[in-house]
């Protein structure tokens, strides 16, 4: 019932205007049953495909659609807690830093860890609207690779709705994530800021949680040690800005094309990742897609040297990437041209940049 709730609201919000009652009841009907076999998992997700596709969604916003299935955990309609006992760590998590990490990992050792978040901010606020840095069907690989450092344990991400919580006080919110979340205990930055217009810091998080009975956990920002804030960040960033890593810093490396500094921050090699909707082009060893195909932020255009192609999730081999200002290119160095075989038929590539744990 989650999964479908989430889907109309999803192809609500898309384009109010365009979908029916009955396209709206037709893609809830998709996910009505349990996922058991992974035969049926994709025959669901052929026909979700199917399903939107035929209403007029781009496939990168169906492969969107189905994230939200598939790699996050909303409040459900009837308002129970899928969070109750746990540990939640507080944040944007937009990148899925080195410093995220440390959050995860704290709230690990205190019991089981979700990252809480919200959803629905630009909406709310008027923003840009502007890719991603780790594509969302992405982020579920990312937080499994985080499982070493958190016992074994993979966390699971839990968004709320912006709107529903932007007029609480820090009291208010910490009193819902008491008595409606049920959570154990909260882990935040020592930076964090909450409730409305920012009233709270991390001192009256402490505080709060101490006066509900929950366990508050602050952890200190994980600095950049090979940068100074002046170096990475622009006038208007965030003002708490003091030389931690943030997603601000990697997206301002994406922008210069130092992958080796994204790599840094990101503690992993950087992942693009690209959904096969047409327009794309192969000829011999060089695949060519216009950047429409792509799922999250782009580098830098240019030439990138030592990448990693990866089809579905699988290991492919080396190439080359270059980015122009239409399209973005592939270049395998392997000599048979029957590798491409498999892209006609594949929804998702990815490409790895270089430079994480190499010398």
């Amino acid at each position: 019932m989650e999964s479908s709730c989430r889907v109309s609201q999803y192809l609500r919000f898309h384009d109010p205007r365009i979908f029916s009652r009955f396209q709206v009841s037709r893609c809830r009907k998709i996910f009505s049953k349990p996922l058991s076999t992974t035969r049926q998992r994709k025959k669901k997700q052929l026909l979700l495909h199917n399903t939107i596709t035929s209403i007029g969604i781009p496939l990168q916003d169906s492969v969107s659609c189905r994230s939200f299935q598939e790699n996050e955990r909303v409040l459900p309609c009837e308002g129970s807690s899928p969070v109750t006992g746990g540990i939640v760590a507080l944040g944007k998590f937009e990148a899925l830093h080195i410093g995220h990490r440390e959050l995860a990992i704290q709230a690990s050792k205190a019991g089981t860890p979700f990252l809480l978040s919200f959803i629905g901010m630009a909406e709310v606020f008027g923003w840009e609207q502007r890719s991603p840095i780790v594509a969302k069907c992405d982020r579920k690989r990312v937080l499994s690779s985080w499982a070493p450092y958190c016992g074994n344990v993979v966390p699971v991400e839990f968004h709320l709705e912006f709107s529903r919580v932007r007029h609480l006080s820090p009291q208010q919110f910490v009193e819902r994530l008491s008595k409606e979340l049920k959570v154990s205990g909260v882990v935040a930055g020592e930076n964090y800021r909450f409730g409305y217009k920012a009233a709270g810091d991390a001192s009256d998080l402490v505080r709060l949680c101490k006066e509900h009975g929950l366990g508050a956990y602050i952890v200190t920002s994980v600095m950049d040690k090979h940068q100074c804030p002046s170096d990475r960040t622009s006038e208007g960033d965030n003002p708490r800005e003091r030389g931690q890593v943030s997603s601000t810093r990697v997206r301002h490396a994406l922008a210069e094309g130092d992958m080796k500094y994204v790599s840094e921050l990101l503690g992993r090699k950087y992942r693009l990742v690209l959904a096969m909707n047409g327009g794309c082009v192969v000829v011999e060893k060089r695949m060519s897609a216009p950047k429409s195909c792509m799922l999250n932020q782009q580098p830098r255009e240019g030439l990138y040297e030592n990448c990693t192609l990866l089809i579905d999730e699988v290991l492919v081999g080396p190439c080359r990437t270059i980015i122009d200002a239409t399209h973005i290119h592939i270049e395998l160095s392997c000599e048979d041209a029957q590798v491409w075989a498999p892209f006609w038929d594949s929804q998702l590539i990815g490409i790895e940049f270089g430079y994480f744990g190499e010398a």
